[in-house]
């Protein structure tokens, strides 16, 4: 689940939008990338972030994976190729994102 908190069509903000993001158990997010930064802010549950290295080429490097968990945050550059996912069998994933430069489509 996708909720816009303030952004640029509901708010005219425009240089910052923040999201909240609900991941199911098991439910994660495709391989992606923005050109924009983010930071996310997990505000419970736990799971998984797959952040490629050297993402700036074409095919970004084999990705490093971390662990997220209720109150850690973490940044994604721009054009850094990364992947969320609830890695939780029983628990929701909801995380606070704040992007810069919107609107991007989710």
């Amino acid at each position: 689940m996708h909720m816009t908190v303030a952004g640029a069509a509901l708010h005219g903000m425009k240089e910052v939008e923040i999201w909240i993001q609900t991941f199911a158990p098991g439910s994660r997010t495709p391989i992606h990338r923005h050109s924009c930064e983010e930071v996310f802010l997990v505000m419970k549950g736990r799971g998984t972030l797959l952040l490629a290295a050297d993402s700036q080429k074409k095919y970004p490097g084999e990705p490093e994976e971390f662990a997220v968990f209720t109150n850690s945050t973490f940044t994604i550059p721009v054009n850094a190729a990364h992947q969320v996912w609830n890695s939780s069998p029983d628990e929701d994933l909801q995380v606070l994102v704040i992007i810069s430069r919107p609107p991007i489509k989710v």
